[in-house]
């Protein structure tokens, strides 16, 4: 028991000298979500009990990476905010008889080991720990609920071309790490910043990739084997698409750029305009079952809307907001993406 109680008085004094002064709106904030305020405070005592109860945590603060425990825990409490909030606008209330009777076999019980392989999932379960377990547990409720009540209807359209898939049809230059990562924001703002330009642009890469597959046919290649790097009038309902549904594409407002990494390719980055929302039926196949932590994951992405409309401010010594994970990163360096509204401004980071 030495070690831990020991850790926790090095965090204490470390990370309230780093996360005091002023916070975004007043002093002693963590993070202010409309008329609500998570404090430097809770956030503290949320991080020192991850300390003496969780082996990783405790691993991280060896290694002075307390910080990012500190960014888990602001991000979870956040998102509890913006839950609330969503889960109030679609009339969805907690059932706490069937909530009570998962807390009765409490699922959040024991450590997170140490040696965990994916530290992000590792952190996510380490707050869902430390924090009041039946309020986890019926964060976990609303954000399902959101999903059964907005998935069956919901579909987005879009235009979309990529940075990074496919070599550059100006220059024929592969794009790849870093360059491709800030070529693919730069193309963003600028569709933000000229929407009747970028539909001229993502016409043409459109254009450009019939043109490839035509040439592949006519090689005797499968039309298929040049990826699908662009695409324009774009239609995805939520129901058949599983985690897409988790994403930017389906908590992005209509007429906005985005940019996140592309799907299933790490290296290449996606660049499109959401054209259209609807949450009307859609005709589709039959819908495959979502697991329960897509269904989760699809229902946390229902309060996207709100970061912008609650005026959701973060201290920076926390990090920046960052929209395509839902979750704080260290820096806007480390950010996986952007929504941007016309006209090129947009507050996924801070």
């Amino acid at each position: 028991m030495g070690r831990p109680r020991a850790l926790v008085a090095v965090v204490a004094g470390a990370l309230l000298l780093t996360g005091c002064g002023s916070g975004p709106s007043q002093v002693g904030a963590a993070a202010v979500i409309g008329d609500r305020t998570v404090s430097i405070d809770q956030v503290q005592e949320l991080i020192n009990k991850a300390v003496r109860e969780q082996p990783i945590a405790q691993k991280l603060a060896g290694e002075h990476k307390l910080d990012v425990v500190g960014r888990a825990v602001v991000s979870r409490l956040v998102l509890h905010e913006l839950l609330v909030k969503a889960a109030e606008k679609q009339g969805i209330r907690p059932n706490y008889a069937q909530i009570d009777a998962q807390l009765a076999k409490d699922p959040l019980n024991g450590p997170v080991p140490a040696d965990a392989s994916n530290e992000a999932q590792a952190m996510t379960q380490v707050v869902a720990r430390v924090r009041d377990h039946r309020e986890e547990l019926t964060d976990t409720y609303l954000a399902q609920a959101l999903a059964d009540k907005v998935v069956p209807n919901a579909s987005v359209t879009f235009d979309y071309t990529s940075v990074g898939l496919v070599p550059d049809p100006t220059t024929g230059a592969q794009v790849e790490g870093a360059d491709a990562k800030k070529a693919a924001f730069d193309l963003a703002r600028q569709f933000a910043a000229d929407p009747a330009a970028s539909a001229k642009r993502l016409q043409a890469d459109g254009q450009y990739l019939t043109s490839l597959r035509q040439r592949a046919a006519q090689m005797g290649q499968s039309p298929e084997s040049v990826p699908a790097f662009a695409g324009v009038g774009e239609v995805l309902p939520a129901a058949q698409v599983g985690s897409l549904a988790a994403g930017p594409l389906f908590g992005s407002p209509v007429g906005s750029a985005v940019v996140f990494p592309f799907p299933n390719t790490p290296r290449a980055w996606f660049v499109g305009m959401i054209r259209q929302r609807s949450d009307q039926p859609v005709a589709t196949e039959q819908a495959p079952e979502l697991d329960a932590a897509t269904k989760t994951a699809i229902g946390m992405r229902q309060t996207q809307p709100l970061f912008d409309e609650l005026g959701v401010r973060v201290n920076k010594r926390y990090g920046v907001w960052d929209v395509v994970t839902m979750n704080l990163a260290p820096d806007e360096d480390a950010t996986q993406g952007l929504v941007l509204s016309p006209g090129g401004s947009g507050r996924t980071q801070q």
